[in-house]
Formats: structure tokens, sequence, C-alpha cells
């Protein structure tokens, strides 16, 4: 039970695990924001909230854009007043392609949501959680399994989620005195639209495909939460969650 009323934003609220995570969070007591491109898809997040739980607040925005970042946030602050905690989950992966094969525009496209974004968003919820009053709050990434061993052509999106281990260290670092905590969840093969190929085959190292083993987001959600619901005094920097049965060491 929270001891006052909480407040969340979400980036790639409208699908996915964006979509379970602001659920879990609105049936757990937090006011949230809903932040994508989709506002349709926003509108659909927010129709599923329990009555019971916060406020829903869709809100459209591009996270690649700095502009539209921080009309996400002026919206945000004046809705709610504050932000204590920011998912930073927007993110899209490229076509497969070895190294030599990935076009500038493919590249530019994954760097701006998944690097770009989750940096300009990150930066906006620090100036607000510096200065608002209590103080602080809790920055939770999305990063991936392949922060930490990557599928084969997948440089694009390996790389950028890399990057996110980066900025959580940083955010973890340059936070301490403030009182905002940085946390970051490595999610392996979550059901989502995302990952509905993985159920017919997916390229493994040595060139083969098979299907791959999923597990419902509804796990990943409460794993945030948990991440979320912590006292300040109290971080996990990092967790992993994933389908018991998919590679991941070695990659298989």
């Amino acid at each position: 039970m929270m001891e006052r009323n909480r407040v969340a934003l979400v980036t790639g609220a409208g699908s996915g695990i964006g979509r379970a995570v602001s659920l879990a969070l609105q049936e757990a007591g937090y006011s949230v924001a809903l932040a994508g491109r989709r506002i349709d898809e926003l509108k659909r997040t927010a129709s599923l909230a329990k009555t019971s739980g916060g406020e829903m607040l869709p809100i459209a925005a591009d996270v690649s854009d700095a502009n539209s970042v921080q009309s996400l946030f002026a919206h945000l602050v004046t809705a709610f007043g504050r932000l204590d905690v920011l998912f930073n989950n927007a993110g899209i992966s490229a076509p497969e392609s070895p190294i030599e094969n990935v076009t500038q525009a493919d590249w530019t496209t994954v760097v701006g949501v998944n690097m770009t974004g989750a940096f300009l968003c990150a930066q906006q919820a620090i100036r607000i959680m510096k200065t608002q009053t209590p103080r602080g709050g809790r920055i939770i990434n999305n990063g991936s399994i392949s922060a930490h061993t990557p599928r084969p052509r997948s440089a694009p999106y390996t790389m950028t989620k890399h990057a996110i281990t980066g900025l959580t260290k940083c955010i973890c670092l340059d936070g301490r005195d403030f009182d905002i905590a940085g946390g970051q969840i490595d999610i392996g093969n979550a059901a989502t639209e995302m990952t509905e190929r993985m159920a017919a085959g997916v390229i493994q190292p040595d060139g083969s495909k098979i299907p791959e083993a999923r597990i419902d987001a509804r796990h990943v959600a409460e794993a945030v939460l948990y991440m979320a619901n912590l006292p300040l005094s109290a971080n996990v920097p990092f967790m992993i969650i994933m389908a018991t049965g998919m590679p991941f060491a070695g990659r298989g």
C-alpha cells in the first residue's frame, strides 16, 4: 500500500510490455502517463485500466524528438505535479541483417528510439526529480538479454541495448546525491507482438531456425512493479527475467 499517490510515466505504453507494465502500475494505485506515437493504442491501454486504480493519461509523443519529449514531460507535470517512476520502455528493432548490410536509415531509426529516446526521457525525468518535493524518484530502463549476449544479425539493436546499460550506471551514479535510483530490467522473450515470430522459429548462431520459449508479459510487469515499489533507500540496479527454456548463455 502506497503512503501517497505516486506518479509513473511509461513510454511505449500502447502495446506489449509497456501496456502490461502500465496496467500493473495503475492497478497498484499509481497515476500513469501513457506515452507513445499511436494515441489510439494509448487510449486502448487506458480503457483496460481497473476502476479501483489510479488515473491513466494518454499523451502522444515521439521519444526520438527532443521537442516532443520536452512537451511530454511538461504535460505530465501540469497534470500530476510530479514524477516518481519513469519506465523507459519504448524500443524497436531493425530487420535481421549482417553488419555490413545494415542501412543507415535502419541504424538511425533504431538509435533514435532505443538510445536517444531513453536518454532524452531520463534527462527530463532527472530534472523533475531533483527539484520536486519530496525529492527524488526512480528510473527503470528496459534493456534486453541482448545487453549481455547478442543474437545473430542484430547489431543496431544489440549496440543500443549495451548503451542502455551505460545509461543505467550513469543514472545510478549521477542521481545518487539527489535520491534518484536507476535500474534496468533485461527481458528475454516476453510474449508480445514483437516476439510472435519466435513461436515459428528464429535464427540461431549455428544458422538453424528454431522456435523459442516465451513468458507471459504479466511476469515482466510484476517484476517492474517490484522494482518501482522499493523505497528510494533500496535499489535493484539490474534484473534479468526470461523464459527458462530460451537460449541465453552463449545463445544456444
